[in-house]
């Protein structure tokens, strides 16, 4: 029988946790109020259906674009130091806006520039702040945590647009991003007292242009990842219609007021502060799998009944709806991609994700938005439908994983080896190989556990992977493979997790050889010298 799920609420018991989580709550209502501000004021501002909903693209589109920077930022540099950093710039971009606003100075795309430096901000804070949990709280609390972040967000949106349409109503757009720059200081706060733990690795910081290749590597080389990702970006495309759309429904069918627009957002913050609260017990119940599906059919009745609701009675419930099947579906795919990777890592895996859920959002926004534009509001609304129905249905060809059981701490076995030359850190390329005495019965046994080596090896760093056979004593086998650097190849090798571990296990117990195979490891040298002032050179 599984164990039971505490209640996402057991998480607040850890100081650390609940003073961010505090903050959280106020930095979030800022968030949601200058929404509904920057959403409403571009309906006074324009009159196009499409800058309406560009909006809602502005805040996710940098995401698409810098998500993996952010992420390599969050696994190489002290995490405190970048959210303090994001903060900070966010809340100088708000300050701009409420100045400009005020001034009554603002154009449709001077807006949507800004709500985009916003953004930008958001997506460096973003996968510092997810990867930071794990410095925090225990991996088994994990889950907790990451629903709480989300009850948390979508408590606020429950109150925070029926806030923030009565600011915008009685005080304008202007005192609507007031409020979100003084919301920022809360969290800078916290985070300026808290102590980030020192790194867990004594090697350098790995430079940009590796860091980024080795996160892109890690999550391509890793099917269950890319399943999520793929999952999240056809999510994020159907699901993002309510949001980006919801000011046209309040405005253009309802004939209401920013009010009416934050009711709305209200209801549906609703509906996703209940979806967050049943979470653990939906978990209990049923698989990844059925839940994100259940989700996407449940986002698909909402929207399709959005598309033709003629009152707002009738726009509530589905609004609610909607909110619930947000935070279940993303929530669970946030938590399936932290506990599927290993800490080196996690950081620009929670920012590959965010891109791709902020990215199918982005291009959502644009195309719901242009279909209403040429086609209606409540065509582009029951496109929106039809594509979750999509989301709903890939499951069958594309079932998620469950939460990983491996254990995805460092394995540690690897020991730096006594080298009798003189090698810098960035001496290179490196070539390691190993040899391998397998029983001709076994080569197909032998052959399928190469294979996973062969991904994991990819995943951790390896180029030009080889494996090799000997012709003339076809017992011995060959696995070949080079990095870069010296300093990369003692990264690879502290990568490797215990889940790992079991591959080379496997292959030892189909090794017939006298020895433990041995690995040799050599530096790559040109066998011709090269010419200087038409002289060769023969020292190496």
């Amino acid at each position: 029988m599984p164990t039971k799920s505490a209640s996402p609420l057991t998480v607040l018991r850890i100081p650390a946790f609940r003073s961010r989580w505090t903050a959280s709550m106020a930095s979030n209502l800022g968030t949601l109020v200058q929404s509904v501000g920057a959403g409403w004021m571009m309906t006074q501002i324009s009159d196009s259906d499409a800058m309406v909903a560009l909006v809602q693209a502005g805040v996710t589109v940098p995401t698409m674009l810098f998500a993996v920077f952010a992420g390599t930022l969050a696994d190489n540099f002290d995490r405190r130091r970048v959210m303090i950093g994001a903060q900070l710039f966010m809340m100088a971009s708000a300050s701009l806006l409420c100045a400009l606003a005020w001034f009554d100075l603002l154009t449709p795309w001077l807006l949507l520039v800004l709500t985009f430096l916003i953004g930008t901000g958001s997506t460096f804070f973003n996968p510092s702040w997810q990867a930071s949990l794990g410095d925090i709280v225990p991996r088994n609390d994990l889950p907790s945590a990451v629903t709480l972040n989300s009850m948390a967000f979508n408590a606020m949106r429950s109150i925070g647009p029926a806030i923030g349409g009565i600011i915008v109503a009685a005080a304008g757009a202007a005192a609507a991003f007031a409020l979100n720059t003084v919301s920022y200081l809360p969290m800078i706060a916290v985070l300026w007292r808290w102590k980030s733990p020192p790194p867990e690795s004594k090697l350098p910081p790995e430079p940009m242009r590796f860091a980024v290749g080795s996160g892109l590597r890690y999550v391509a080389m890793s099917p269950n990842l890319m399943n999520v990702m793929g999952r999240a970006f056809l999510f994020g495309f159907g699901s993002v219609a309510v949001l980006s759309l919801l000011p046209l429904v309040a405005h253009e069918r309802l004939g209401g007021d920013a009010s009416t627009f934050g009711i709305m957002l209200g209801c549906f913050g609703v509906g996703a502060v209940i979806g967050a609260l049943n979470n653990a017990r939906l978990r209990d119940r049923f698989d990844n799998e059925h839940l994100v599906r259940f989700a996407a059919a449940a986002a698909m009745i909402g929207t399709a009944i959005l598309s033709v609701a003629p009152t707002l009675w009738a726009c509530l419930p589905a609004l609610m709806l909607n909110g619930m099947a947000w935070t279940v579906a993303l929530s669970l795919l946030n938590v399936t991609v932290q506990l599927s990777t290993p800490r080196w890592v996690v950081g620009r895996a929670i920012a590959l994700y965010q891109s791709a859920s902020f990215g199918g959002m982005a291009a959502g926004s644009w195309v719901w938005g242009s279909v209403s534009d040429g086609w209606g509001l409540g065509v582009a609304l029951a496109g929106a439908a039809c594509l979750l129905a999509v989301a709903a249905l890939v499951g069958f060809k594309m079932p998620l994983p469950e939460y990983s059981d491996l254990d995805l701490s460092p394995l540690d076995r690897f020991k730096e080896p006594a080298l009798q030359l003189d090698l810098k850190m960035r001496s290179g390329p490196i070539v390691a190989v190993t040899q391998f005495e397998i029983d001709p019965d076994d080569v197909p046994q032998f052959l399928a556990i190469m294979a996973e080596r062969r991904r994991v090896r990819i995943r951790d760093g390896a180029q030009n992977w080889v494996l090799m056979r000997d012709l003339e004593d076809p017992r011995i086998w060959e696995e070949t493979y080079h990095v870069p650097t010296w300093v990369e190849y003692i990264r690879h090798n502290t990568r490797r997790t215990k889940a790992d571990g079991g591959t080379y296990e496997r292959l030892l117990a189909l090794h017939r050889g006298e020895a433990r195979p041995h690995t040799r490891r050599m530096i790559e040298r040109q066998s011709i010298p090269r010419r200087r002032g038409g002289v060769y050179d023969f020292n190496l």
